[in-house]
Protein backbone atom coordinates (compact mmCIF):
# COMPACT_ATOMS: atom_id res chain seq x y z
CA UNK A 1 0.00 0.00 0.00
CA UNK A 2 1.66 3.60 -1.41
CA UNK A 3 2.03 5.56 1.71
CA UNK A 4 -0.33 8.85 1.11
CA UNK A 5 1.04 12.04 2.20
CA UNK A 6 -1.39 14.79 3.88
CA UNK A 7 -0.78 18.42 3.80
CA UNK A 8 -1.94 20.38 6.37
CA UNK A 9 -2.15 24.49 5.98
CA UNK A 10 -1.55 26.83 8.13
CA UNK A 11 -1.72 30.02 8.95
CA UNK A 12 -2.55 33.22 11.61
CA UNK A 13 -5.95 32.98 13.32
CA UNK A 14 -6.23 28.98 12.50
CA UNK A 15 -8.75 27.34 14.72
CA UNK A 16 -6.38 24.76 16.39
CA UNK A 17 -8.99 21.87 16.63
CA UNK A 18 -9.38 22.00 13.44
CA UNK A 19 -5.77 21.41 12.80
CA UNK A 20 -5.16 18.92 15.73
CA UNK A 21 -8.39 16.72 15.65
CA UNK A 22 -8.21 15.12 12.03
CA UNK A 23 -4.28 14.99 12.80
CA UNK A 24 -4.80 12.85 15.56
CA UNK A 25 -6.53 10.78 13.60
CA UNK A 26 -4.32 10.34 10.91
CA UNK A 27 -1.46 9.80 12.80
CA UNK A 28 -3.77 7.22 14.93
CA UNK A 29 -4.25 5.93 11.46
CA UNK A 30 -0.20 5.74 11.00
CA UNK A 31 0.51 4.01 14.32
CA UNK A 32 -2.13 1.42 13.90
CA UNK A 33 -1.26 0.57 9.70
CA UNK A 34 2.67 1.87 9.67
CA UNK A 35 3.90 3.15 6.61
CA UNK A 36 0.26 4.72 5.32
CA UNK A 37 0.66 7.84 6.04
CA UNK A 38 2.91 10.66 6.20
CA UNK A 39 1.82 13.75 7.64
CA UNK A 40 3.41 17.31 6.96
CA UNK A 41 2.47 20.89 8.06
CA UNK A 42 2.96 23.78 5.96
CA UNK A 43 2.53 28.17 6.19
CA UNK A 44 3.03 30.26 3.38
CA UNK A 45 6.98 31.19 4.67
CA UNK A 46 7.61 28.46 6.77
CA UNK A 47 7.25 30.16 10.00
CA UNK A 48 5.71 29.64 12.62
CA UNK A 49 1.53 30.55 13.01
CA UNK A 50 -0.29 31.56 16.24
CA UNK A 51 -4.13 29.92 16.47
CA UNK A 52 -6.91 31.82 17.19
CA UNK A 53 -6.60 30.31 20.74
CA UNK A 54 -2.63 31.67 21.65
CA UNK A 55 -1.27 28.32 20.75
CA UNK A 56 1.96 28.57 18.80
CA UNK A 57 2.20 25.81 16.14
CA UNK A 58 5.69 25.45 14.15
CA UNK A 59 4.95 24.24 10.54
CA UNK A 60 7.57 21.62 8.90
CA UNK A 61 8.00 23.36 5.53
CA UNK A 62 6.59 26.05 3.98
CA UNK A 63 4.21 26.01 0.62
CA UNK A 64 6.75 26.43 -1.60
CA UNK A 65 8.88 23.48 -0.48
CA UNK A 66 6.34 21.23 -0.12
CA UNK A 67 5.30 18.42 -2.45
CA UNK A 68 2.14 18.03 -3.71
CA UNK A 69 0.05 15.64 -1.56
CA UNK A 70 -2.59 12.86 -2.05
CA UNK A 71 -4.77 14.62 1.02
CA UNK A 72 -4.64 18.46 1.06
CA UNK A 73 -6.55 19.63 4.30
CA UNK A 74 -7.33 23.35 4.74
CA UNK A 75 -8.29 23.72 8.55
CA UNK A 76 -10.61 27.17 9.36
CA UNK A 77 -10.65 29.55 11.94
CA UNK A 78 -9.99 33.53 12.46
CA UNK A 79 -7.65 33.49 9.94
CA UNK A 80 -9.59 32.55 7.34
CA UNK A 81 -12.50 35.14 7.58
CA UNK A 82 -9.44 38.28 7.49
CA UNK A 83 -10.40 41.09 5.15
CA UNK A 84 -6.42 41.09 4.79
CA UNK A 85 -5.04 38.35 4.28
CA UNK A 86 -2.43 37.33 2.34
CA UNK A 87 -3.83 36.78 -0.86
CA UNK A 88 -0.35 33.93 -1.44
CA UNK A 89 -2.53 31.23 0.35
CA UNK A 90 -5.49 31.66 -2.14
CA UNK A 91 -3.13 31.74 -5.16
CA UNK A 92 -0.97 28.61 -3.51
CA UNK A 93 -4.22 26.93 -3.15
CA UNK A 94 -5.32 27.82 -7.01
CA UNK A 95 -2.16 26.47 -8.18
CA UNK A 96 -2.12 23.32 -6.19
CA UNK A 97 -5.15 22.49 -5.04
CA UNK A 98 -6.00 20.69 -8.30
CA UNK A 99 -3.19 18.05 -8.30
CA UNK A 100 -3.87 17.17 -5.10
CA UNK A 101 -5.42 13.81 -5.27
CA UNK A 102 -8.41 14.19 -2.32
CA UNK A 103 -9.34 18.05 -1.28
CA UNK A 104 -10.69 18.31 2.43
CA UNK A 105 -11.64 21.03 4.39
CA UNK A 106 -12.73 21.65 7.91
CA UNK A 107 -14.85 24.54 8.96
CA UNK A 108 -14.52 27.87 7.31
CA UNK A 109 -11.35 26.24 5.54
CA UNK A 110 -14.26 25.87 2.77
CA UNK A 111 -14.07 30.20 2.01
CA UNK A 112 -10.45 29.92 0.94
CA UNK A 113 -10.97 26.73 -1.37
CA UNK A 114 -13.92 28.84 -2.72
CA UNK A 115 -12.02 32.09 -3.06
CA UNK A 116 -9.35 29.82 -4.95
CA UNK A 117 -11.86 28.03 -7.53
CA UNK A 118 -12.22 25.06 -6.35
CA UNK A 119 -15.51 24.50 -4.85
CA UNK A 120 -17.46 25.71 -8.18
CA UNK A 121 -20.06 23.67 -9.15
CA UNK A 122 -20.02 21.10 -6.18
CA UNK A 123 -21.97 20.56 -3.09
CA UNK A 124 -20.31 21.58 0.05
CA UNK A 125 -20.72 22.50 3.73
CA UNK A 126 -18.99 24.82 6.26
CA UNK A 127 -19.49 26.03 9.72
CA UNK A 128 -23.49 26.56 10.08
CA UNK A 129 -22.94 30.51 10.91
CA UNK A 130 -20.66 30.73 7.72
CA UNK A 131 -23.28 28.84 5.01
CA UNK A 132 -25.09 31.77 4.01
CA UNK A 133 -22.28 33.88 3.65
CA UNK A 134 -19.96 31.00 1.71
CA UNK A 135 -23.24 30.78 -0.73
CA UNK A 136 -24.00 34.80 -1.14
CA UNK A 137 -20.21 35.15 -2.16
CA UNK A 138 -19.88 31.88 -3.94
CA UNK A 139 -23.10 31.40 -6.19
CA UNK A 140 -21.39 29.11 -8.45
CA UNK A 141 -20.90 26.45 -5.18
CA UNK A 142 -23.96 24.47 -3.99
CA UNK A 143 -23.75 24.51 0.22
CA UNK A 144 -25.84 22.30 2.44
CA UNK A 145 -25.95 24.03 5.52
CA UNK A 146 -27.06 20.99 7.17
CA UNK A 147 -24.86 17.78 7.13
CA UNK A 148 -21.65 17.59 9.43
CA UNK A 149 -19.69 16.49 5.84
CA UNK A 150 -20.20 16.52 2.54
CA UNK A 151 -18.35 14.30 -0.29
CA UNK A 152 -18.47 15.56 -3.91
CA UNK A 153 -16.09 13.49 -5.54
CA UNK A 154 -12.61 14.28 -4.72
CA UNK A 155 -13.47 17.32 -2.27
CA UNK A 156 -15.09 16.55 0.98
CA UNK A 157 -16.05 19.82 2.98
CA UNK A 158 -17.14 18.91 6.65
CA UNK A 159 -18.76 21.54 9.51
CA UNK A 160 -17.65 23.00 12.05
CA UNK A 161 -14.34 22.22 14.17
CA UNK A 162 -15.38 18.39 15.83
CA UNK A 163 -17.20 17.49 12.71
CA UNK A 164 -13.07 17.83 11.37
CA UNK A 165 -12.96 14.32 13.02
CA UNK A 166 -15.83 12.88 11.83
CA UNK A 167 -14.57 13.52 8.16
CA UNK A 168 -10.71 12.53 8.73
CA UNK A 169 -12.08 8.69 10.37
CA UNK A 170 -14.50 8.54 7.20
CA UNK A 171 -11.39 9.01 5.22
CA UNK A 172 -9.57 6.48 7.34
CA UNK A 173 -12.46 3.76 6.76
CA UNK A 174 -12.09 5.00 3.16
CA UNK A 175 -8.23 3.88 3.12
CA UNK A 176 -7.95 1.55 5.89
CA UNK A 177 -11.24 -0.60 6.66
CA UNK A 178 -13.57 -0.21 9.09
CA UNK A 179 -11.62 -1.88 11.57
CA UNK A 180 -8.73 0.22 11.35
CA UNK A 181 -11.38 3.40 11.97
CA UNK A 182 -13.04 1.69 14.92
CA UNK A 183 -9.43 1.14 16.77
CA UNK A 184 -8.79 5.07 16.31
CA UNK A 185 -12.09 6.11 17.20
CA UNK A 186 -11.75 3.90 20.62
CA UNK A 187 -8.51 5.39 21.25
CA UNK A 188 -9.59 8.68 21.12
CA UNK A 189 -12.75 8.13 23.11
CA UNK A 190 -14.89 9.21 20.23
CA UNK A 191 -17.50 8.03 18.02
CA UNK A 192 -16.62 5.37 14.83
CA UNK A 193 -17.74 8.48 13.17
CA UNK A 194 -21.41 10.48 12.80
CA UNK A 195 -22.77 9.73 9.37
CA UNK A 196 -22.15 12.90 7.42
CA UNK A 197 -25.70 13.69 6.53
CA UNK A 198 -26.09 14.11 10.46
CA UNK A 199 -27.59 17.58 11.26
CA UNK A 200 -25.15 20.23 12.02
CA UNK A 201 -27.61 20.63 14.96
CA UNK A 202 -29.50 18.16 17.17
CA UNK A 203 -33.05 18.95 17.09
CA UNK A 204 -32.65 20.77 20.90
CA UNK A 205 -29.35 22.81 19.92
CA UNK A 206 -31.71 23.55 16.28
CA UNK A 207 -34.11 25.05 18.37
CA UNK A 208 -33.56 27.92 20.35
CA UNK A 209 -34.56 27.62 23.98
CA UNK A 210 -38.25 28.78 24.87
CA UNK A 211 -37.79 31.36 27.27
CA UNK A 212 -40.95 30.32 29.21
CA UNK A 213 -40.72 27.82 31.51
CA UNK A 214 -43.60 25.84 30.42
CA UNK A 215 -43.02 25.87 27.23
CA UNK A 216 -39.21 24.68 27.88
CA UNK A 217 -40.43 22.08 30.68
CA UNK A 218 -42.55 20.72 27.49
CA UNK A 219 -39.30 20.63 25.09
CA UNK A 220 -37.47 18.32 27.68
CA UNK A 221 -40.76 16.02 27.58
CA UNK A 222 -40.19 15.36 24.07
CA UNK A 223 -36.84 14.29 24.13
CA UNK A 224 -37.54 12.04 26.87
CA UNK A 225 -41.02 10.92 25.93
CA UNK A 226 -40.53 10.42 22.00
CA UNK A 227 -43.22 7.83 22.06
CA UNK A 228 -45.76 9.52 24.01
CA UNK A 229 -48.84 11.23 22.89
CA UNK A 230 -46.87 14.28 21.25
CA UNK A 231 -49.99 16.00 19.61
CA UNK A 232 -50.59 19.63 20.29
CA UNK A 233 -53.48 19.36 22.06
CA UNK A 234 -51.12 16.86 24.28
CA UNK A 235 -48.26 19.25 24.28
CA UNK A 236 -51.27 22.51 25.23
CA UNK A 237 -52.30 20.72 28.03
CA UNK A 238 -48.83 20.22 29.20
CA UNK A 239 -48.10 23.67 28.95
CA UNK A 240 -51.46 24.92 30.38
CA UNK A 241 -52.29 26.75 27.00
CA UNK A 242 -54.78 26.30 24.85
CA UNK A 243 -53.55 24.20 21.18
CA UNK A 244 -53.81 27.40 19.33
CA UNK A 245 -51.74 29.87 21.54
CA UNK A 246 -49.16 27.14 22.24
CA UNK A 247 -48.66 26.22 19.03
CA UNK A 248 -47.80 30.36 18.13
CA UNK A 249 -45.79 30.75 21.31
CA UNK A 250 -43.70 27.54 20.67
CA UNK A 251 -42.91 28.46 17.16
CA UNK A 252 -41.82 32.24 18.21
CA UNK A 253 -39.89 31.02 21.14
CA UNK A 254 -37.93 27.79 19.32
CA UNK A 255 -38.25 28.77 15.70
CA UNK A 256 -39.76 26.00 14.69
CA UNK A 257 -43.26 24.35 14.97
CA UNK A 258 -43.95 21.78 17.75
CA UNK A 259 -44.51 19.42 14.46
CA UNK A 260 -41.36 20.05 13.29
CA UNK A 261 -39.71 19.70 16.89
CA UNK A 262 -41.31 16.73 17.41
CA UNK A 263 -40.59 14.98 14.05
CA UNK A 264 -36.72 15.60 14.92
CA UNK A 265 -36.56 14.39 17.95
CA UNK A 266 -38.04 11.26 16.92
CA UNK A 267 -35.59 10.44 13.92
CA UNK A 268 -32.87 11.52 16.39
CA UNK A 269 -34.11 9.12 18.97
CA UNK A 270 -34.21 6.25 16.12
CA UNK A 271 -31.11 6.86 14.68
CA UNK A 272 -29.35 6.28 18.06
CA UNK A 273 -31.03 3.16 18.87
CA UNK A 274 -30.18 2.14 15.10
CA UNK A 275 -26.52 3.01 15.84
CA UNK A 276 -25.70 1.96 19.20
CA UNK A 277 -28.60 -0.91 20.39
CA UNK A 278 -29.19 -4.28 18.40
CA UNK A 279 -32.62 -3.81 18.68
CA UNK A 280 -35.02 -4.84 16.25
CA UNK A 281 -36.72 -2.43 13.37
CA UNK A 282 -40.28 -3.06 14.68
CA UNK A 283 -39.07 -1.69 18.34
CA UNK A 284 -37.12 0.70 17.27
CA UNK A 285 -40.03 2.42 15.48
CA UNK A 286 -42.63 1.94 18.34
CA UNK A 287 -40.24 2.89 21.00
CA UNK A 288 -39.69 6.25 18.74
CA UNK A 289 -42.84 7.39 18.22
CA UNK A 290 -43.68 6.27 14.26
CA UNK A 291 -45.66 3.57 15.68
CA UNK A 292 -45.13 1.24 12.70
CA UNK A 293 -41.50 0.48 10.71
CA UNK A 294 -43.07 1.70 7.59
CA UNK A 295 -43.85 4.93 9.06
CA UNK A 296 -40.11 5.15 10.27
CA UNK A 297 -38.88 3.86 7.27
CA UNK A 298 -41.10 6.72 5.51
CA UNK A 299 -39.52 9.46 7.51
CA UNK A 300 -35.65 7.93 7.04
CA UNK A 301 -36.12 7.97 3.04
CA UNK A 302 -37.46 11.61 3.18
CA UNK A 303 -35.29 13.15 5.31
CA UNK A 304 -32.24 10.94 5.36
CA UNK A 305 -32.49 8.98 1.53
CA UNK A 306 -32.15 5.63 3.36
CA UNK A 307 -34.50 3.08 5.03
CA UNK A 308 -33.71 2.21 8.73
CA UNK A 309 -31.93 -0.96 7.71
CA UNK A 310 -29.55 0.24 5.29
CA UNK A 311 -29.14 3.33 7.20
CA UNK A 312 -28.18 1.00 10.17
CA UNK A 313 -25.77 -1.42 8.03
CA UNK A 314 -23.62 1.54 7.01
CA UNK A 315 -23.61 3.45 10.73
CA UNK A 316 -24.12 0.92 13.45
CA UNK A 317 -21.66 0.73 16.19
CA UNK A 318 -22.77 -2.91 17.86
CA UNK A 319 -23.27 -6.04 15.79
CA UNK A 320 -27.11 -6.78 15.37
CA UNK A 321 -26.82 -10.66 15.75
Amino acid sequence: MAQRTVLVLLFDDVQSLDVTGPVEVFAGAELHTPGTYRIRTATLDGAPVRTSSGLTLVPDTSLAEASDPHTLLVPGGQGTRRPRRDPGLTDWLRDHGPRAQRLVSVCTGAILLAEAGLLDGRRVTTHWAYCDKLARDHPAVEVDPDPIYVRDGHVATSAGVTSGIDLALALVEEDLGREAALSIARHLVVFLRRPGNQAQFSAQLAAQTAQREPLREVQQWITEHPAGDLTVESLAARASLSPRHFARAFRAETGMTPGRYVDRVRLEHARRLLEDTADGVEEISRASGYGTSEAMRRAFVRTLGAAPAEYRRRFRSVPTH
